[in-house]
């Protein structure tokens, strides 16, 4: 008598035929697709089909197509192989060097990390980079992320991550941005000026404005405009000209300098929002991570002394 276990868990090469007939609709296909011939593509399925006790498939003159049951089968079974694929490869490819998973913010990644990681690289050879784009907390062994780099809360507070490590990384200023054409139909001469426009919000700085405004001694209710949830969009809706954006200034030098953005109103401030670099505490002592959290706090003190007092 075959154990309930053993029922659970069939072999992954009638897997791989179910999963090839299922995609292709056809044994002949999976045949060929798998180097096999199609009687063992066929006995591959039917033993699956009575190791499970389930008919996967209807079978007619016309051909096959996955039963009711079957259809919820091939969705997890392709997962699951598409997993051990991944792992496999990631095992393959590991060979003698360190792995170092890292979740990223995307603007942030691409306008301030990426320019600087070939320096990494150079100092580290031996540690092979792999990135992912994380927004906000998520679970650090279920998405396989060694660690994060996150925007949270200012303060000795800092953001509330369970179980995990978070080491300050830098503050940042912000003031409200807009495209010159923009400024020109729509003067501001004061700050309340502003309640009054269209203002462009981030989904991950939902009291941003109102941080702002109250540095100014301004009370009110912002008015209410489109919402991003990368600062890069909000940098394009701003240079389109849809309105007013509370920006973070190092993120969009580029498009200061070339002219394309301009300050609305000068009036910076320090975001209650700060950056983090994070990972769990199983992975505190992981040395990718030990050697990253240094060079990249280097990296942090470096740029800092570059950057004009008036930018922070």
């Amino acid at each position: 008598m075959v154990s309930l276990s053993r029922k659970l868990l069939p072999s992954t090469s009638a897997l791989a035929a179910f999963d090839s007939v299922a995609r292709l609709g056809s044994f002949s296909g999976a045949a060929e697709e798998l180097s096999l011939t199609q009687g063992a593509i066929s006995r591959q399925v039917s033993g699956l089909e009575e190791q499970l006790g389930i008919q996967l498939f209807d079978r007619t003159s016309r051909g096959v197509a996955l039963t009711a049951a079957g259809a919820d089968y091939a969705k997890a079974v392709a997962n699951a192989l598409s997993q051990i694929r991944s792992a496999s490869l990631a095992v393959m490819t590991k060979r003698h060097s360190d792995q170092l998973n890292l979740a990223i913010l995307p603007t942030f990644g691409t306008r301030w990390l990426m320019p600087r990681i070939p320096q990494f690289v150079a100092r580290h050879p031996e540690i092979t980079l792999n990135f992912a784009t994380r927004i906000g907390i998520f679970d650090f062994d279920r998405d396989g992320i060694d660690m994060a780099i996150h925007i949270g809360p200012m303060g000795e507070k800092g953001p509330d991550w369970p179980g995990a490590e978070c080491t300050f990384l830098m503050e940042e200023m912000v003031a409200p941005v807009s495209s010159p054409a923009f400024l020109a139909a729509h003067p501001i001469k004061k700050g309340e000026d502003l309640m009054r426009l269209p203002l462009l919000h981030m989904a991950s700085r939902p009291g941003a404005w109102n941080h702002w405004f109250e540095s100014l001694g301004v009370t009110g209710t912002p008015a209410q405009g489109m919402r991003f949830e990368q600062f890069g969009n909000v940098a394009q809706a701003c240079i389109a000209g849809l309105g007013v954006a509370l920006m973070p200034l190092f993120l969009i030098d580029s498009e200061l300098a070339s002219g394309q953005l301009v300050e609305a109103f000068p009036h910076q401030v320090t975001s209650p929002s700060a950056y983090y670099a994070v990972a769990p505490m199983s992975k505190t002592g992981f040395r990718p991570v030990v050697a990253f959290r240094a060079w990249l706090l280097e990296e942090v003190g470096r740029y800092r002394e570059n950057v004009d007092v008036v930018g922070w």
